[in-house]
C-alpha cells in the first residue's frame, strides 16, 4: 500500500520544524549591554548605556553644568526684575486674610455707618495684616468680587440670550481697564496734591476694587453706592489726610479733601457704567 507523502510508515504525521530566526538587520556593536534571545537588548540596557556614556563624557558634563548655571542665572534675573515692579512680600500682605476677616469686611462694606475707628493699626511701625486689622485694605475681596462680577455678567447676558465669549471677554477687559484708569488718576491726584501718606498702588487698587462687592441695581445700587462712598471717604481721609496734613496750608487741605470726595463720587458712576447694559 502506498502512503501519503505526509505520513510515515506507521501512518504518523511529520511535525513541522520551526523556521530558523532571521538574521539581524544590523551587527551588534553595543558591547556594553546584554542581548536577549532574538537579538533584542535587555529592557533598560540602552538607557543605562546612554546615561553612563554621558556621565563619562567630560564635554557632556561641562555642557550640563553650563546649562544649569544659565538656568539659575536666568531665574535670578526674572526674580530681580519682578521685584523691581511688584514686591511679592507686599503683595502677600494684601492677601493675608481669613474667613472671619472676610465676613466682617463684607459687613463693613455694606453697613459702614456704625463703624467708629477707621485708623489702621500698627505694630512697631509695621501695619498689621488684614486678618488682624479690619481697617487694613486687602486684595482678596476685590479679586473675588471682580471674578463674581464677570460671572454674573455672563449669567445676565445668557438669560437675555445675548451671551457670547467675545462679549464676556469685553466685559472683563472693560472693567479691568476702568480699574487701571482709576488707580492712575488717583496716583496723579495724590502726586499733584503732594499728599504724604503710606498709600501705595496696592492700597489704591484695593479701594478701587471694593466697588465690585455691590452688585445690584436700582434700590440695591443706591444703597451699595452710598455705603461705598461713605466707606471710601472715611478710609481715604484717614489714610491720606493723616496727622501730617494738619499743619498743611489751607489750599492744600482743600485739594486733598476734594481728591477724597472725587474718588468717592466716582465709584457709583463706574458701577452704573459697568452694569446698566446687563439689565436692559
Amino acid at each position: 500500500m502506498a502512503y501519503h507523502s505526509g505520513y510515515g510508515a506507521h501512518g504518523s504525521k511529520h511535525r513541522t520544524r520551526a523556521a530558523p530566526d532571521p538574521p539581524p538587520l544590523f551587527d551588534d556593536t553595543s558591547g556594553g549591554y546584554s542581548i536577549q534571545p532574538g537579538g533584542y537588548p535587555a529592557p533598560g540596557a540602552d538607557v543605562a548605556f546612554n546615561v553612563n556614556h554621558l556621565l563619562g563624557d567630560p564635554v557632556a558634563n561641562v555642557a550640563m553644568a553650563y546649562g544649569s548655571s544659565i538656568a539659575s542665572h536666568g531665574k535670578d534675573i526674572v526674580h530681580k526684575e519682578l521685584h523691581r515692579f511688584v514686591s511679592v512680600n507686599k503683595l502677600k500682605y494684601f492677601f493675608a486674610v481669613d474667613t472671619a476677616y472676610v465676613a466682617k469686611k463684607l459687613g463693613l462694606l455694606v453697613f459702614p455707618y456704625t463703624h467708629q475707628n477707621w485708623e489702621v493699626q500698627y505694630s512697631r511701625d509695621v501695619p498689621l495684616p488684614p486678618r488682624q486689622d479690619l481697617n487694613a485694605p486687602d486684595l482678596y475681596i476685590p479679586t473675588m468680587a471682580f471674578i463674581t462680577y464677570v460671572l454674573l455678567a455672563g449669567m445676565a447676558l445668557g438669560i437675555q440670550k445675548r451671551f457670547s465669549p467675545e462679549v464676556l471677554g469685553l466685559c472683563a477687559s472693560t472693567a479691568l481697564v476702568w480699574v487701571v484708569l482709576e488707580v492712575l488718576a488717583l496716583l496723579l491726584g495724590v502726586y499733584l496734591a503732594t499728599v504724604r501718606s503710606d498709600l501705595s498702588t496696592f492700597h489704591l487698587l484695593a479701594y478701587s476694587g471694593y466697588k465690585y462687592v455691590g452688585d445690584g441695581y436700582y434700590v440695591a445700587l443706591a444703597w451699595t453706592s452710598s455705603a461705598l462712598m461713605y466707606f471710601i471717604v472715611r478710609s481715604l481721609r484717614t489714610a491720606a489726610l493723616g496727622p501730617d496734613s494738619m499743619g498743611a496750608p489751607a489750599p492744600r487741605q482743600r485739594l486733598q479733601l476734594y481728591l477724597t470726595l472725587g474718588a468717592a463720587a466716582f465709584q457709583p458712576l463706574i458701577i452704573y457704567w459697568l452694569t446698566f447694559h446687563l439689565v436692559r
